[in-house]
């Protein structure tokens, strides 16, 4: 593993352990040039996923892009992060599981917003309002009122 302060190619590692929600494997590293320590993930990885975006561009499936969207939404509201990395690793397995090497952001979305209406009705407020491009304080009226008649029924 590459030293991310001097480049070295060599560290050693001081310690493994899984990850709260169990999906990765956190190591401690010390690099063996100039003795900097520094922290690696190891996750499972079943397919290489391309993102099919709404222009037909395609570009690699990015967890972390994904999950910094999700933590944006989530801000400021009582939701702990380890619930928020079992959210993503849950969608990136069914993606990987799914069968099919290449998916559109449109799906990507949809379960994210799944997930976040399970998890907090704000944070599925949030997330919606960007992923469905929300332009009027009346699109934002008309979706929460549909959040808050599901929360009713």
């Amino acid at each position: 593993m590459r030293c991310p302060f001097c480049g070295h190619d060599a560290s050693q590692v001081k310690d493994s352990r899984p990850t709260d929600d169990g999906a990765a494997i956190r190591r401690r590293r010390q690099c063996e040039g100039c003795a900097a320590r520094f922290t690696t993930f190891e996750r499972i990885q079943l397919r290489e996923l391309t993102v099919v975006k709404s222009e037909e561009r395609r570009e690699p499936f990015d967890r972390e892009k994904m999950l910094r969207s999700i933590a944006i939404a989530a801000r400021k509201r009582p939701i702990e992060p380890v619930q928020l990395e079992r959210l993503v690793s849950g969608i990136q397995r069914q993606l990987e599981t799914g069968g099919d090497a290449e998916v559109s952001a449109k799906r990507i979305g949809e379960m994210v917003m799944e997930g976040l209406k399970g998890l907090d009705s704000v944070a599925y407020i949030r997330f919606a309002s960007v992923y469905r491009d929300f332009s009027e304080a009346r699109d934002f009226e008309e979706f929460a009122g549909t959040v808050e008649e599901a929360g009713r029924g």
